[in-house]
C-alpha cells in the first residue's frame, strides 16, 4: 500500500487565539474550543477564520477552511500601503500607515500576524482603543484593508485626465 503525499499549500497559517468556551445545560457545562486563525500567502492575500469544535485540532481545521473562503486581496505598493487610513470595527479604532523602506512592521498582537502573512515589509498599525479583544482587532485591520480597496476602486472609476478639465 502506498500513502498519498499531502500537497504543500501556498498559504501559511497562524493560530492567533485559542480559548475554551462553555455552554451551560441542564446536565452541567459543555466545553468546546474556539480558534482564531490568520491565513495568508505573503503575496497580498490574507483572511481570518473563527471556528468552534469539541477538540482543538477540529477547531483549527475548521478555522483554516473558513479563512480560505474569506480571503481578501490587500492593496500593496512597494511593500507598504498606498496611503494612510483610519478604520473602525465595533469599539476598536485603528490607524494604518505606510512606512519608508527599511522601517519594518511596527504593529503588535494580531495586527502584526496579519501584516506578516499578507506580505507587508514596512507598515505601521496603531490600535487607538484599549481593546484587548483579538477577534475585533483582527476584523478592524481587515476592514481597514477593505476600505483602502474601496477607495482605490473609486479612484480608478472616476479617474479624470488633466486634458479633459482644461478648456
Amino acid at each position: 500500500m502506498y500513502h498519498k503525499k499531502k500537497e504543500k499549500s501556498e498559504f501559511d497559517h497562524r493560530l492567533v487565539d485559542l480559548a475554551r468556551v462553555a455552554r451551560i445545560t441542564e446536565g452541567g457545562r459543555r466545553f468546546s474550543f474556539r480558534a482564531l486563525i490568520v491565513l495568508g500567502n505573503k503575496k497580498g492575500k490574507v483572511g481570518i477564520g473563527l471556528a468552534k469544535a469539541k477538540d482543538v485540532a477540529s477547531a483549527i481545521n475548521k478555522g483554516i477552511n473558513q479563512a480560505k473562503t474569506r480571503l481578501i486581496s490587500v492593496p500593496m505598493y512597494k511593500g507598504t500601503l498606498p496611503f494612510e487610513v483610519e478604520s473602525k470595527f465595533k469599539m476598536v479604532n485603528i490607524i494604518l500607515r505606510p512606512l519608508f523602506h527599511g522601517k519594518g512592521i511596527i504593529a503588535g498582537g494580531v495586527a502584526r500576524d496579519i501584516c506578516e502573512l499578507a506580505g507587508f515589509e514596512n507598515i505601521n498599525i496603531k490600535i487607538l482603543s484599549k481593546s484587548k479583544n483579538k477577534i475585533n482587532n483582527a476584523k478592524a485591520v481587515l476592514s481597514g484593508f477593505k476600505k483602502i480597496n474601496e477607495i482605490l476602486k473609486v479612484k480608478e472609476k472616476y479617474a479624470i485626465t488633466s486634458n479633459t478639465n482644461k478648456k
